[in-house]
């Protein structure tokens, strides 16, 4: 694995500085180097910028990292058009492609000095995505920005994060959502570079407050809905055998297709083949008959209530006919399967004897599953109010959450059995997760909530020495290690009761990288970007 080593703020040095207007508290924000590293996201991207001295007549290299949010991998593809703008004065620069996956690579010449801004169109098909940064500052010449350094320069370094929205090529941007990192806090800085995120299962999101109710934490077992399974029984008594030697536990087998052949032209007792042909006989007779009368009836020979009495005879014969036709053959009953579906078990053997109402084998559609769990007496009332739920598979990490598919619903006990205290809880829901009857899982009920807390996924959280963490965003380079206290969890997300506030954005995924890479960090103390 590559060496990780903690970011030296170099790009940092003595330059331009985001906004145009200061006052005491600005004093204490901004950072006048060489150098600046700017953040802002939209609705898309997440762009990071390494942006050189931007005076005028010099040469200035700008890096912008630009990242997809909805997977947090590199912009690997797309023509993207810096636009600068400082008073009435526009440059435009534009990369049909990166330098490298999710790094492009632009060169500026400012052509005049003052307060201005830095946008970017990113054209990805027919979407035209703009992020950028406004209240930027372009100096006149290296003395003009040294003096300006001199004057507000504490010793505090910075960074700028901008929360932006998306905005067509035809508008301005506005940013949104100023955050502020200090040198206090980036000095103990982790560093994990984007090249290093892109590389592996990543994201992060701002902590924004929600409501959170109670979490019910229960076993639950995964059970066929009802309708959703068919037991096959024999109609009649005899020798099973199978249609086909492939006939198996998890068969596909379609509606109406034979499965089994239950014999009992050998026997003395309940023989199908003679009571099949007894059938036949009586109903071809009666139909005979009947044909006999009509042709009397017209000659007015036969009266008409014998005429129906024929008819009715004819009738009854033939329903008891096309029954055992359907069902049964001359060797005996023709088993089919009732419904579309997967053959679930079969309960006999090829050639063994049953009797009639004896269960042959299981078909299921597997299309829909219950959840069933049972839950303590006191969460009686919580269960009126179940917001969501989730399920954890065994032994494995994912979580799902069963709520969220159509058509599922939930119903519980309004009782208990002597037998039993506890509440039972059944979750129907599709199963698009391909959950195998009978298995057990870990079920987490949320109920409503009234309180509004802060919320990180697991993947977000890492343990150490049996204290928990979280990785606070400095920069989309570097991370803050911070200590939280955890609430409940619905196995998906958990509370942090303390350690963090709404409105920073911390790693969401991959949390588990970055602590690998604060290990790592003082390995090599020039590792970090390869651009």
């Amino acid at each position: 694995m590559k060496k990780i080593a903690l970011f030296v703020a170099a790009a940092m040095l003595a330059g331009a500085t985001i906004s145009c207007h200061h006052n005491e508290a600005d004093e204490h924000e901004h950072h006048h180097e060489h150098g600046e590293q700017m953040t802002a996201y939209n609705n898309d991207f997440e762009l990071f910028a390494e942006v050189g001295s931007l005076i005028v007549g010099e040469d200035c290299d700008i890096l912008a990292h630009l990242t997809r949010l909805s997977n947090f991998k590199p912009l690997d593809s797309a023509k993207v058009v810096m636009q600068v703008k400082v008073g009435d004065k526009l440059q435009e620069v534009a990369l049909n492609k990166p330098e490298k996956a999710g790094i492009y690579h632009f060169e500026l010449k400012p052509e005049a000095a003052g307060c201005g801004s830095i946008y970017f169109e990113i054209s990805t098909g027919d979407t035209i995505s703009r992020i950028g940064f406004g209240h930027v500052h372009f100096y006149a010449d290296r003395h003009a920005m040294e003096e300006h350094a001199h004057g507000h320069d504490h010793g505090h370094g910075h960074s700028h994060n901008h929360e932006a929205h998306n905005h067509s090529h035809s508008h301005e941007g506005h940013d949104h959502g100023h955050e502020h990192a200090h040198a206090d806090a980036s000095a103990n800085a982790i560093t994990f570079t984007k090249e290093q995120s892109w590389k592996v299962d990543f994201a992060t999101e701002v902590l924004r407050p929600v409501k959170f109710g109670r979490v019910i934490r229960t076993s639950a077992q995964v059970l066929p809905s009802a309708g959703d399974e068919r037991e096959i029984s024999a109609k009649t008594s005899g020798i099973v055998v199978f249609a086909s030697k492939n006939l198996v536990d998890g068969t596909q087998v379609g509606a109406g297709q034979r499965l089994f052949t239950i014999e009992s032209s050998g026997m003395a007792d309940n023989n199908m083949g003679v009571r099949f042909q007894e059938a036949e006989s009586a109903y071809r007779l009666a139909k005979s008959e009947y044909e006999r009368k009509q042709k009397l009836a017209e000659d007015k020979i036969v009266s008409q209530s014998d005429l129906q009495r024929a008819k009715m005879e004819l009738e009854s014969a033939q329903a008891i006919y096309n029954n055992l036709k359907t069902n049964f053959s001359a060797k005996g009953q023709t088993v089919s399967a009732p419904i579309s579906g997967y053959v679930k078990n079969i309960a006999v053997k090829n050639g063994a004897y049953v009797e009639a109402g004896q269960v042959l084998a299981t078909v299921s559609q597997n299309k829909e599953l219950s959840i069933r769990a049972e839950v303590q007496p006191r969460y009686y009332e919580d269960l009126a109010h179940v917001q969501s739920a989730n399920i954890k598979l065994m032994n494995s990490d994912q979580v799902f959450c069963i709520t969220g598919m159509g058509n599922a619903h939930h119903v519980y006990g309004r009782s208990t059995d002597p037998n039993n205290p506890l509440i039972p809880v059944t979750f129907t829901f599709p199963n698009k997760l391909n959950l195998v009857s009978g298995s057990f899982v870990t079920l987490y009920i949320t109920t409503e909530g009234e309180n509004e807390v802060v919320t990180i996924p697991n993947t977000g959280i890492v343990e150490d020495m049996g204290a928990y963490f979280v990785f606070v965003q400095i920069t989309p380079e570097q991370f803050e290690k911070r200590e939280v206290a955890l609430g409940a969890t619905d196995g998906e997300r958990t509370v942090l009761a303390s350690g963090v506030k709404a409105g920073e954005r911390v790693v969401s995924k991959g949390a588990i990288m970055v602590k690998l890479a604060a290990g790592a960090g003082a390995l090599d103390p020039h590792a970090g970007h390869v651009h």
